[in-house]
């Protein structure tokens, strides 16, 4: 399980410097070394690295073999085949990486606020379970994102998002409504049997280290990164 920065790669202002999306308006060659840079760093082809469209659905694909394109319309993968490195987009939003290694299933999840509120996680978890995982055995790795003390939004919205997962309503540092997305999922995991978490606390709309769409508008996106090595 690999999270990467903002840092190290080849990309200009304002998607400086290590921008993995192709669908923020970076430059296609810039973005593609990038990902060449990546693949290098994991020691993996870069053929078999999986991107999705992510459209802030709660849609979970199953994928067997390398894809050429990013999967289309969904935001979670789940695979039980080694060597596929599922990757999720995210600057803001929570990324979410499972793996039950012992059953050999693990799963990328872009758990932006409406897809966490529409049960993105928690769907992905039950797909995983289908394909023979086990919650108790499932280990969660949740990276940078926006902080609840940072991410203000109007109150019936942090209502409602608060009425479908758990958790995730709260105050601002300026004492207005905010959403802390990673404590909802959090609780949710919980909630499933899915006890070995590890939720990554830095704030990607302060720390400046991290693409930001809340702080910056226009800019790029970091990954999470999950594959599977040897056999089952």
């Amino acid at each position: 399980m690999v999270f990467t920065s903002r840092a190290g790669g080849a990309s200009a202002s304002p998607y400086d410097s290590f921008n993995l999306a192709l669908h923020v308006g970076d430059d296609e060659a810039q973005v593609h070394a990038n990902r060449r840079r990546l693949a290098t760093i994991l020691d993996l082809p870069e053929e078999h690295f999986v991107w999705m469209e992510q459209l802030h659905t709660n849609t979970v694909t199953v994928v067997d073999v390398p894809q050429e394109e990013p999967v289309e319309a969904t935001d979670a993968l789940v695979t039980t085949q080694t060597g596929l490195a599922l990757c999720v987009l995210v600057a803001d939003c929570t990324p979410v990486l499972l793996s039950d290694h012992d059953a050999g299933v693990i799963a990328a999840v872009h758990a932006g606020r409406l897809g966490a509120r529409n049960g993105i996680v928690a769907r992905t978890v039950q797909q995983m379970v289908e394909l023979g995982a086990k919650p108790a055995n499932i280990q969660a790795l949740l990276g940078p994102a926006a902080a609840g003390e940072s991410y203000e939004v109007p109150a019936e919205m942090a209502d409602d998002v608060e009425a479908h997962l758990p958790g995730s309503r709260c105050a601002t540092n300026k004492g207005t409504a905010g959403l802390d997305i990673r404590a909802g999922i959090v609780r949710q995991l919980l909630s499933l049997g899915v006890t070995h978490i590890d939720a990554d606390p830095r704030d990607t709309i302060t720390d400046e280290s991290f693409f930001s769409h809340r702080r910056e508008g226009t800019t790029g996106r970091q990954a999470g990164v999950i594959w599977l090595t040897g056999a089952k």
